[in-house]
């Protein structure tokens, strides 16, 4: 957009983005030796050989030469925006007063990147220029809008005012996903937790991924769990840190929780809790650097009512007709003492419990844990992936009942 007398103005203004220049590209058609316009030689030849390619390797499309960028162009999320301004002095008049100022408006707000409260220049004569390099780290997604504006007091004595915008597209470089898995022992009122993050580049070209790291809040403590041991702490990945296109890479941290004061061991908090942020750095294939840091990570506990069932001993195959032994741990998650009763359910086919079902266990204190031993008979050949059994509180009349915890093979 321009305003309409511009053409009157005495200085002009131009605008020009400063990126790292790219290869030159080209489709090489290749002819085999025994075509005719192959001229004898021995292997293949490119028919139609462009400026730029490389002597001795007709088969290679990415040139030896380099080309500037012939538009704005877009720009990635986390990368540094850096242009060049540019306000010459067109005519044979000397002007005074010359102040320029440049925003940034993004879809939130407006930035302003230079010339605010700067003094103007006390005169520009002509063939002249002011010159300037701008630099912004990018941090929004969407439309940006480079807004340069220019004021100057010409020999009329007439105060001139013109401005120029410049609009480009900030898109998403990575495609970040999160996972938490907690260890099965320590399911409730656990001091460990995994992270694990998946890192996708969803750029057009390659990236060189320097750093991915977790920056825990002061209640956990992070263990990167993507180096080799004792081989001088070496990254899993070895060498290569190029990552192409849609390519995806896995990370996978353990998170541990602070003890607090006056305790050894600490737990992580019930409900939700943040736990940190992703700090990411990459660079481009010519070396323009970008950095992305994530949002903070909010982790819900997974939920497991007022008793947690673990099974401690299982066989992973029997003989059909036969019974055997399993060994259960149930441990308390509430606050207050309850008085379990077993109840065994014999709802599937192939497997059927062997006891005395509503058995008192005793009373249970809140986290504390008891060991139960329990006989089950198998009665159809193959693999058995559900049994129930429940516990009920005799005070409070609530049960709990679990399906699919434990598998086994009946074998004939």
């Amino acid at each position: 957009m321009e305003t309409p007398r511009e053409k009157e103005h005495l200085l002009s203004l131009k605008v020009m983005r400063l990126t790292k220049p790219s290869f030159v590209m080209s489709s090489p058609v290749l002819g085999e030796p025994q075509d005719v316009f192959a001229n004898g030689t021995d292997g293949f030849q490119d028919v139609s050989p462009r400026l730029g390619t490389v002597p001795g390797l007709p088969a290679a499309s990415l040139g030896e030469l380099l080309t500037l960028p012939q538009n704005f162009g877009s720009i990635y999320l986390g990368e540094t925006f850096s242009c060049y301004v540019s306000v010459h002095n067109d005519s044979t008049q000397t002007v005074k007063d010359v102040l320029v100022k440049t925003d940034l408006q993004t879809s939130s707000q407006r930035l302003a990147l230079s010339g605010a409260g700067a003094t103007p220049q006390v005169q520009l004569d002509p063939e002249s220029c002011i010159d300037e390099v701008i630099q912004h780290e990018v941090k929004e997604l969407g439309t940006h809008i480079l807004v340069c504006a220019v004021s100057y007091n010409p020999p009329s004595g007439d105060n001139m005012y013109f401005r120029k915008f410049f609009k480009f597209q900030v898109l998403k470089p990575l495609d970040v996903k999160t996972k938490f898995y907690s260890t099965e022992d320590n399911l409730v009122h656990s001091d460990e937790v995994y992270l694990e993050a998946q890192i996708q580049n969803i750029t057009q070209s390659p990236m060189c991924i320097e750093k991915v790291s977790l920056e825990p809040t002061a209640e956990y403590s992070v263990t990167e769990l993507n180096l080799k041991p004792n081989i001088n702490s070496s990254s899993i990945f070895g060498d290569i840190t190029y990552v192409n296109p849609m390519d995806t890479r896995q990370y996978l941290y353990r998170l541990m929780a602070q003890p607090p004061q006056g305790s050894e061991r600490g737990s992580f908090t019930k409900g939700v809790s943040s736990i940190g942020k992703l700090d990411i750095v990459w660079k481009t294939n010519l070396g323009e650097r970008g950095r992305l840091q994530t949002s903070p990570l909010q982790r819900v506990s997974p939920g497991c009512g007022d008793i947690k069932l673990a099974v401690l001993q299982i066989p992973d195959s029997v003989t059909l007709q036969s019974s055997f032994k399993l060994i259960c741990k149930l441990t308390s998650c509430c606050e207050r003492t309850m008085d379990l009763k077993l109840i065994l359910q014999n709802s599937v086919k192939g497997l059927s419990w062997m006891g005395i079902s509503g058995k008192q266990l005793g009373k249970l204190g809140p986290g504390d844990s008891i060991q139960i031993e329990l006989s089950v008979l198998s009665t159809v050949p193959g693999l058995q992936v559900r049994l129930q059994i429940g516990c009920s509180n005799v005070w409070a009349y609530l049960v709990n009942s679990w399906e699919n915890w434990g598998q086994e093979i009946a074998s004939r």
